[in-house]
């Protein structure tokens, strides 16, 4: 059986789909799973060993950048429920289609929503709902996240590098929006009594102007010395740097779900998003979640959930 899977972007939600590979790849273990995605997260899919295959596609408005494939396929699923994934769907020319039931734009035209189950409350169960459709038997989300030898080696050489002999807490204080974003004072805070206790605060984020710019000001506010690997890892090399971590620190974004995936203890920060459906999948008891604003999040109360997830 030939089987296709469409989820392009983003970091986390392509993490938050993996256990629909695994799930499919237990049913039909010999099944060929390939993963159509945004070459900015091909390295995520790369850590996962149910997949054989990954395309690496970006489909725009213009069919020159549609994708085409040289097997006919089974089964393709829409993961994003987007034109784009849509798209994808479409030219796998496969004998059954289905899709994520929140379907955007014009996903509904390529592939037929599978509703989730009314006991499926966050968004990987809502995933694992359509692999199960599909014919698989999966009771808990499987992520399959194994990150590669040649990667941790290193990532330990790199935190060495850096002065990180003992253990870490990684930090995320970008986010892509700026309101899921911890105000850096909070930030600069727990990093102050995290250190008191022995822990270097590794700082991990991208290139971008803002994520530059959400370290720069957590730096500033600080007491002591942080570790900033912005920008200095790919995606790859960023999963098994937090595979070595004590522990994961950020709000709604790529690498909070990365850590869940890999088992890492993973401290949540929500407000515009409830944790229910979005957080670290497994780990709601670690999140924090203010109705009003992040702001009202209180620096202690995470320092103390997560030295109960280190100690």
């Amino acid at each position: 059986m030939n089987i296709l899977i469409s989820r392009l972007s983003a970091l986390g939600d392509c993490v938050c789909t993996l256990p629909v590979a695994v799930a499919l790849k237990k049913a039909f273990p010999e099944s060929k799973i390939t993963w159509a995605v945004d070459p900015r997260f091909a390295g995520i899919i790369e850590c996962c060993p149910s997949v054989d295959e990954i395309i690496r596609v970006k489909p725009g408005f213009k069919p020159a950048t549609w994708p085409t494939f040289d097997v006919k396929f089974d089964l393709a699923l829409d993961m994003q429920g987007l034109t784009k994934s849509g798209i994808v769907v479409a030219r796998s020319k496969a004998t059954r289609k289905l899709g994520y039931h929140w379907q955007r734009e014009l996903a509904k035209l390529f592939s037929s929503p599978v509703q989730p189950d009314a006991s499926s409350l966050h968004v990987v169960d809502q995933y694992v709902d359509v692999a199960r459709f599909a014919g698989a038997d999966c009771d808990r989300a499987d992520f399959g996240v194994v990150p590669p030898d040649e990667d941790r080696t290193k990532m330990k050489d790199l935190l060495e590098e850096n002065g990180v002999t003992g253990p870490f807490v990684v930090m995320n204080a970008g986010a892509g929006w700026a309101t899921k974003r911890w105000p850096a004072s909070h930030f600069a805070a727990l990093a102050d009594k995290l250190v008191a206790k022995g822990l270097k605060c590794v700082f991990i984020g991208g290139k971008a102007d803002a994520d530059q710019a959400a370290f720069a000001e957590v730096a500033s506010a600080t007491q002591t010395p942080l570790v900033n690997l912005l920008g200095k890892t790919s995606v790859r090399e960023l999963v098994s740097l937090i595979s070595l971590a004590n522990a994961h620190v950020g709000g709604d974004t790529g690498s909070s779900h990365v850590a869940a995936a890999l088992g890492v203890p993973a401290i949540g920060l929500y407000s515009i998003t409830k944790p229910v459906r979005t957080c670290p999948y497994g780990q709601i008891h670690r999140c924090h979640y203010s109705e009003t604003s992040l702001a009202d999040i209180d620096p202690d109360a995470v320092f103390q959930t997560v030295w109960e997830a280190v100690a």
